[in-house]
């Protein structure tokens, strides 16, 4: 891929909820990022919830399908890997996201198993949060974490401005004046 269109992977480690993984799969069907789902899911793939919550935007997605995580982890050893998980030790913009990271996300209900996080300290990364709220919701944490990723890479490939149909922002600019 080129330097004009890095690619970004999201991945959901055994997702539970198919509320979650249909908004996750409308965010990343809106910004171009991949999606790769590792199983065993919590639901079917073809779940009525799943497909209301991503909506029609299924025919814009590149999805991958996993077995397990060892398979996943078997798979992409050589990528750059990011876990997002409460227990990270460095905090999600401080990283600096090259082209093709895998951004990484744990099951709803228990995260991401502590024995891979342990093999990766240098790339588990948290989003700040006051001390007694557990987490955010994970299609939440997955948004924020894409978005920042595009940030840093000055959102490629994406429309940067929206256009108003009634009026141009010179004519609103005038009518405020």
């Amino acid at each position: 891929m080129s330097k004009e269109n890095p690619r970004l992977n999201i991945v959901l480690f055994e997702p539970q909820i198919p509320q979650n993984t249909g908004n996750i799969a409308r965010t990343c069907a809106c910004t171009g990022a991949r999606l790769h789902l590792v199983g065993p899911m919590g639901f079917s793939i073809d779940d009525k919830k799943l497909k209301r919550a991503g909506l029609d935007y299924w025919h814009f997605l590149d999805i991958t399908y996993y077995n397990s995580t060892q398979e996943f982890l078997e798979k992409h050893k050589e990528d750059h890997l990011y876990f997002f998980t409460t227990k990270g030790r460095k905090v999600y913009s401080e990283q600096t996201y090259p082209d093709d990271s895998y951004l990484i996300f744990g099951r709803e209900d228990a995260g991401i198993d502590e024995e891979i996080l342990f093999h990766h300290p240098d790339t588990c990364l948290r989003l700040p949060m006051i001390g007694p709220v557990r987490s955010l919701n994970l299609s939440n944490t997955v948004a924020i974490a894409v978005y920042e990723t595009l940030r840093q890479w000055g959102f490629p490939a994406l429309q940067n401005e929206g256009q108003l149909h009634r009026l141009s922002w010179d004519q609103i600019n005038q009518t405020v004046e």
